[in-house]
């Protein structure tokens, strides 16, 4: 890695060691996931994607070290061996842990993509860019092996105007009272990504629900499920109502064992990730929506998504699974004030 000779003595600025040190911990935690499903995949063209991705998280991993070890700063402990059983059975089909891989890509976009405008110093930069590149060749890898596979769920298909059209009336933007204007496409296509979010979020959290330890955790996960399953529906019914198709949901594609392979402290973190991206998703189709129907949908289930991480927030710390994100420091107990 190149280092600028009048950069190599700059700190780490906030917003680096955020996204480093949130990359390094989901990364440990996404090893954990791509060694599991290597252990178990038998298709040998998905066996070959996953190894892919979990080289990707292990070069993560060890570069975000690197840069903490030189910089003397805390390596986060993330997630370990302890966290996951590659003997346990099981517990999601090959089609499942591709869809897995193609999601996760897909979050990985939202979050480097995000935080690359934000980073200063040059080998963090360069860093943040080759995750993004190598992201690129990963997800174009997923797309043309689930296109073979014909498992590759393509977003409707819309019929092109013939002509340019303006809005003419106000009323493009109604929707809470009366008749609606048909989804434009950018509409379609936030719904039809949360549905798919959605789908394969409750599939996993099926998964996890089946095989947690500890009963407040099942609980949380079956609350989880309900959630998913809500939102799912909300958001089909929206494509429906335009004649619209909807994705599948991925449920037979979790098995039926009730073998953990993974610690409830790396289930929970990885549902409460999921409930970042799931609020960041929202935003994004919040946004870029224009009926006032999809708003409320939106803002709805945007605050039933943080209540519901909040409770996995305090079951978290109550059993101290949650790692801190690093803070600034508290001038006033410096002080002694």
């Amino acid at each position: 890695m190149r280092i600028n000779k009048t950069q190599h003595n700059i700190r780490l600025t906030s917003a680096e060691i955020a996204n480093l040190w949130g990359a390094y911990v989901g990364n440990t935690m996404s090893s954990c996931i791509f060694r599991y499903f290597e252990r178990h995949v038998e298709d040998l063209q998905i066996k070959e994607v996953v190894e892919v991705a979990l080289s990707f998280s292990e070069q993560i991993v060890s570069r975000i070290k690197t840069i903490f070890e030189s910089e003397d700063f805390p390596v986060p402990v993330g997630f370990t061996e302890h966290d996951v059983d590659l003997e346990a059975p099981r517990l999601f089909s090959d089609s499942f842990m591709l869809n897995y891989v193609h999601q996760t890509t897909k979050g990985g976009f939202s979050l480097y993509a995000t935080a690359l405008p934000n980073i200063a110093r040059e080998d963090v930069r360069t860093f943040i860019s080759d995750c993004i590149k190598k992201l690129t060749d990963l997800y174009n890898q997923v797309a043309v092996l689930s296109l073979d596979k014909g498992i590759f769920i393509r977003p409707p298909y819309i019929t092109a105007a013939r002509d340019v059209e303006f809005v003419e009336s106000d009323r493009f933007l109604a929707g809470l009272f009366g008749p609606t204007r048909p989804l434009n496409a950018l509409e379609i296509t936030h719904l039809f990504s949360n549905i798919q979010t959605n789908a394969l979020g409750k599939g996993l959290i099926m998964g996890f629900g089946q095989t947690a330890r500890n009963r407040e955790v099942r609980e949380y996960f079956l609350r989880g499920k309900e959630i998913a399953t809500k939102h799912y529906e909300t958001f089909s019914a929206k494509l429906r109502d335009d004649n619209l198709p909807t994705p599948m949901s991925w449920d037979h594609d979790v098995m039926a064992s009730t073998v953990p392979p993974f610690s409830d402290k790396l289930m929970m973190y990885h549902v409460s990730g999921l409930n970042a991206l799931g609020i960041f998703y929202y935003g994004a189709a919040l946004s870029g929506s224009q009926r006032h129907d999809l708003h409320a949908e939106y803002g709805r289930l945007t605050a039933e998504i943080g209540l519901y991480a909040e409770a996995g927030a305090r079951l978290m710390i109550r059993n101290r699974w949650l790692e801190q994100t690093p803070l600034a420091p508290d001038r006033n107990e410096l002080m002694n004030v």
